[in-house]
C-alpha cells in the first residue's frame, strides 16, 4: 500500500468512529432523557406525600388518626426528607383562645410552591370542634398540590353558604373583648395507712387588643397528707398557697412593648404570709412581634419592689421587710422545619445587695438532626443566692420527707434528654385503634 492510500485509509476510519462516536452519544443523551422524563411523570402520578408537623400547642388540634381518615387522597410519610409538602402547624395565644398557622412548604418537585392558611380557635370550643376544623384547613391547603397529580379528577369543591346571620366581629362584639374564666377541681385517695386530699380554684379575666394586653388571675390551693407509721404514731402534712396577679402592657410598635405586673401571694411552702409585688417592665423584640408564632428574641427587663411578711423569723432575723429588685431576661424561641427550641436566660438580683442574685437557663428543644434522627431535652439549671426568705430554725427532717419547705441550696437542675431514631417505611397512611383505649392496658413501645 502507497502512503497516500494509508494516510486516506487512516483518515475514512476517523471519521468513521467519529460518527459512531456521535450516534453513541447521542443515543445515551437521548435514553437519559428519556428516563428522566419518564420518573418525572411517574413522580407526577404519585400521590403528594406529605408530613405533618404539629409544634407547641397547635398539637392539641392536630389528631393524627382523623387527619389520616378524612384525607386519604394524599400519602402521609413519617419523615421529612421524604414529603412533597411540609405541613408545619404552629400557634400564638390571643385574649380569647389561639390562632393557629399552618405552612405548606413545597419540597421536592413542588420546591418553591410555598402557602398559608390560619385558622382563629376559641377559648370556648372542644377539641373535637377544633380538630375538625384544622382538619378542613388541611384539606384546602392541600387541595392545590394534589390538582398537580392524577387525584384532581376525583376531587369536588363544595361550598355551605352562610346562615343569614349577622356576624360577630370586634366592632359588634357584647363582651368587648373580654373573655373569664372560672375553674374549681379537687382530689382525694387513700389507702390503709395514707390519705391524701386537696382542693384548688381559680379565676381570670383578660382582654387584648391590638394596642393593649390585660391579664388578671387569682388562684388557690389547700392539700392535706396524713400518714401512719409502724409503731401507731401519725403525722399531717398541709401546704397553702393562694395569690392573684396582674399584666398590663401596651403595644410600641412592631418592635417594643411597655408594661409591668403587680402581685399579692402567700405560701407556708416559701414562709410568705403575705407578698405585695410591684414590677414595671419594658420589653423589645429582635424580630416584629407578627412573626412570634414562628420566631422571638425579646429583651426584657423589670426593676420593682416587695413588701413581705414572713410566717416565721427569716436567716436574717426578720419578720418583714421591703425589697427592692431587679431582674432582666432574654429569651429565643423557634418554630422552624427543622423543629422547634426555646433558650432563656435571667439574672435577678437585689439593688440594695447585688451579692443576693439567681442566675438561671431554661432551655428546651425537639431538632431532627438527619433522616430518622431527632434530639429533644428539656432542662433548667440555676445558681441561687437570693434565699433571704428561708425560716432562721431551718428544716426539721419531716418537713425535709414531706417536701413541706423550700430548703437552702446554692443551685438547681433538672434534666431530660431523649435521642429517637426510626427506621423502616417511609409511609403512615393506615389507621389500627385496636387496644389503644381504656384503662388497665399494657404499652410495649410508642
Amino acid at each position: 500500500m502507497f502512503v497516500g492510500e494509508g494516510i486516506s485509509e487512516m483518515n475514512r476510519k476517523g471519521k468513521m468512529g467519529w460518527l459512531a462516536a456521535t450516534v453513541t452519544a447521542t443515543v445515551l443523551c437521548a435514553t437519559a432523557r428519556s428516563t428522566l422524563l419518564f420518573a418525572q411523570e411517574q413522580a407526577d402520578e404519585q400521590p403528594v406525600r406529605v408530613f405533618l408537623d404539629c409544634q407547641g400547642r397547635a398539637l392539641s388540634g392536630c389528631d393524627f388518626d382523623l387527619v389520616r381518615r378524612e384525607i386519604a387522597w394524599v400519602d402521609w410519610v413519617r419523615n421529612r426528607e421524604d414529603a412533597d409538602v411540609h405541613l408545619l402547624v404552629t400557634s400564638t395565644r390571643t385574649g380569647a383562645g389561639t390562632v393557629l398557622e399552618m405552612q405548606f412548604i413545597g419540597r421536592g418537585r413542588f420546591e418553591g410552591e410555598d402557602s398559608s392558611l390560619t385558622h382563629a380557635s376559641s377559648s370556648t370550643d372542644t377539641r373535637d370542634e377544633l380538630r375538625r376544623r384544622l382538619t378542613e384547613r388541611f384539606k384546602l391547603g392541600l387541595a392545590g398540590y394534589a390538582g398537580a397529580t392524577p387525584a384532581a379528577e376525583r376531587l369536588r369543591v363544595e361550598y355551605n353558604a352562610p346562615a343569614a346571620t349577622l356576624a360577630v366581629t370586634p366592632e359588634n362584639d357584647p363582651w368587648n373583648l373580654w373573655v373569664f374564666g372560672v375553674s374549681a377541681g379537687g382530689s382525694a385517695r387513700a389507702q390503709s395507712r395514707t390519705s391524701s386530699t386537696s382542693v384548688n380554684g381559680s379565676l381570670s379575666a383578660s382582654r387584648t387588643s391590638e394596642n393593649w394586653k390585660f391579664r388578671w388571675g387569682a388562684r388557690a390551693r389547700y392539700s392535706e397528707d396524713d400518714f401512719e407509721f409502724s409503731d401507731g404514731s401519725t403525722t399531717t402534712s398541709l401546704r397553702r398557697t393562694s395569690g392573684t396577679d396582674v399584666l398590663l402592657v401596651r403595644s410600641a410598635g412592631p418592635h417594643w412593648g411597655i408594661g409591668g405586673r403587680a402581685s399579692v401571694t402567700s405560701s407556708t411552702f416559701s414562709n410568705q404570709h403575705i407578698r405585695f409585688n410591684i414590677q414595671p417592665a419594658v420589653e423589645y423584640n429582635i424580630f416584629p412581634y407578627a412573626e412570634s408564632s414562628r420566631r422571638q428574641f425579646t429583651l426584657q427587663y423589670r426593676v420593682g419592689s416587695s413588701q413581705v411578711q414572713y410566717d416565721e423569723e427569716t436567716l436574717y432575723g426578720v419578720l418583714e421587710e421591703t425589697l427592692y429588685e431587679q431582674m432582666f431576661t432574654s429569651s429565643l424561641s423557634l418554630q422552624q422545619p427543622w423543629g422547634s427550641s426555646s433558650l432563656a436566660i435571667t439574672v435577678s438580683n437585689f439593688l440594695d445587695d447585688a451579692g443576693k442574685n439567681r442566675i438561671s437557663v431554661f432551655g428546651n428543644a425537639n431538632v431532627r438532626i438527619v433522616r430518622g434522627l431527632s434530639l429533644s431535652f428539656f432542662g433548667t439549671v440555676a445558681r441561687v443566692r437570693d434565699q433571704v426568705f428561708l425560716p432562721r430554725r431551718g428544716a426539721s427532717d419531716e418537713e425535709v420527707l414531706l417536701r413541706q419547705r423550700d430548703l437552702q441550696t446554692d443551685f438547681n437542675y433538672s434534666l431530660n434528654i431523649n435521642l429517637r431514631f426510626t427506621f423502616g417505611s417511609i409511609f403512615n397512611n393506615i389507621v389500627n385503634p385496636r387496644f389503644d383505649g381504656g384503662g388497665g392496658q399494657v404499652f410495649f413501645f410508642d
